[in-house]
């Protein structure tokens, strides 16, 4: 469980080793819940969930999740880091995404 100073909330990370199930999200939005309850001030944001498993389930978090909920995140995390062409790569292309998004700012 970390706080974010900037977002001025609480971000809880859960990582597993295994196959994410619907407990498992259970279990993570049982601790957001706890801590906008009850450790969250009026002037604080929404708790985050991050979990991380070994594989993911889109089924299983599509289900479990309420629709449009925008609190809890779940994500198959990689044994291996990627490489250095491939870091870069996708840092182009988010910058990439980013100056569209401006020009299309400026000409509205």
């Amino acid at each position: 469980m970390f706080y974010n100073r900037l977002l001025q909330c609480f971000i809880i990370i859960e990582i597993k080793t295994t196959k994410l199930t619907h407990q498992n999200i259970g279990q993570l939005q049982m601790y957001v819940n706890y801590y906008d309850r009850i450790g969250k001030l009026p002037h604080e944001n929404a708790t985050i969930g991050i979990l991380l498993c070994a594989s993911k389930n889109d089924a299983a978090v599509r289900f479990t999740l309420l629709e449009g909920q925008k609190q809890i995140f779940a994500s198959q995390y990689e044994l291996y880091l990627p490489t250095e062409q491939q870091l870069l790569e996708e840092l182009n292309k988010e910058l990439g995404n980013f100056k569209e998004k401006e020009t299309e700012a400026i000409t509205e």
